[in-house]
């Protein structure tokens, strides 16, 4: 039997460059994947590539900056299924690179809405279901930034720090040995596109977004259920 036989788990931003490694990591562990993204033809067709059976997948494209719309995914999937056992949060963006003071707010604004207004919704959308499951679990994926923030990333890092706030606070309203929140530390994920695109290059401070899906599925597992309102760091150093 593995690890996540016969539990639902969804992501939220599937279709991105780590997306896809969790979906299959997930599935591999037994887990019924629930993806969505904002493109429909994406999520069809990573259905296919990652040959997961029909009955233990589903891809539906989702506006996650409309509550009202991640609400109705969320019980569109408990519909189908009967109940959310997890969540993981995949989605992300970066603006960054110049010094605070001239960086636009614009940049502000974009991650605002990508890295805390999406955090918001889905854990508002999906809290009764994990706290009603046996093994509800939310997983986040944050950066170093927003624990170190640098002055040429000083927006991201401080929309990570609060998405980090949220998840902790989140995880606080849980009651004990029940559902958990916890979040994925990095630095920067190297994906298979960034190693296609530049086969020569060491990435040394980069985890590899394989060992982020392994963690993530640690996570979701019954050998985390003592982890609540935690970090765990794939950090190089501090």
């Amino acid at each position: 039997m593995s690890e996540l036989d016969g539990r639902v788990v969804a992501i939220a931003g599937v279709g991105g460059g780590l997306g896809p490694l969790v979906a299959g990591e997930l599935a591999a562990a037994g887990a019924t994947v629930a993806g969505t993204d904002r493109d429909q033809a994406l999520l069809d067709s990573l259905a296919g590539e990652l040959a997961i059976p029909a009955e233990r997948w589903d891809g539906r494209a989702v506006d996650m900056l409309d509550e009202a719309a991640v609400g109705q995914w969320c019980a569109g999937l408990v519909e189908r299924f009967g109940r959310v056992d997890g969540l993981v949060h995949l989605v992300g963006g970066w603006r960054g690179g110049r010094p605070l003071h001239e960086a636009p707010l614009s940049d502000w604004d974009l991650l605002h809405d990508l890295l805390i207004r999406t955090v918001q919704h889905t854990t508002r959308a999906f809290h009764e279901q994990l706290a009603a499951s046996e093994h509800g679990r939310f997983v986040l994926v944050s950066a170093k930034q927003a624990q170190a923030p640098t002055n040429s990333n000083a927006a991201y890092a401080a929309a990570k720090a609060a998405a980090e706030a949220w998840t902790l606070a989140f995880a606080d309203g849980f009651e004990p040995g029940g559902a958990t929140a916890n979040i994925v530390v990095v630095d920067a994920i190297l994906t298979p596109r960034m190693r296609e695109e530049s086969p020569g290059e060491d990435f040394p401070t980069f985890t590899p977004a394989e060992q982020v899906a392994e963690a993530i599925a640690f996570l979701c597992s019954d050998a985390a259920e003592k982890m609540n309102g935690q970090r765990l760091r794939l950090t190089m150093g501090r």
